[in-house]
C-alpha cells in the first residue's frame, strides 16, 4: 500500500502576511526577480503543497515587496 501525500493543507501564514501588508498576488509577481506566476502565489496562500524551490521564490518575492526578511518557516506550516 502506498501512502497518499496530503496536498491541500489549508490557509497558510503567508496569506495573513500578504493581507497585513495590503498586497495582491500581482504585487508579488511584479516584485519577483525570478519567474513566479499568480497561480503559484494563489497555491501558496491556499495551502497547496509546493516544492522547496517554489517556496523560496515566493519568499524572495515577498521579501522584495515588503522590504522585510521572512523565513520559509514563518510562511508555510509544512
Amino acid at each position: 500500500m502506498t501512502e497518499e501525500i496530503e496536498r491541500n493543507l489549508g490557509e497558510q501564514p503567508i496569506a495573513a502576511i500578504i493581507a497585513e501588508h495590503e498586497l495582491k498576488s500581482s504585487d508579488l509577481v511584479a516584485a519577483s526577480a525570478e519567474h513566479i506566476t499568480h497561480k503559484m502565489v494563489s497555491r501558496a496562500c491556499k495551502g497547496r503543497r509546493l516544492t522547496k524551490n517554489v517556496q523560496a521564490k515566493i519568499r524572495n518575492a515577498l521579501n522584495n515587496a515588503t522590504s522585510k526578511e521572512y523565513a520559509i518557516k514563518e510562511l508555510f506550516t509544512y
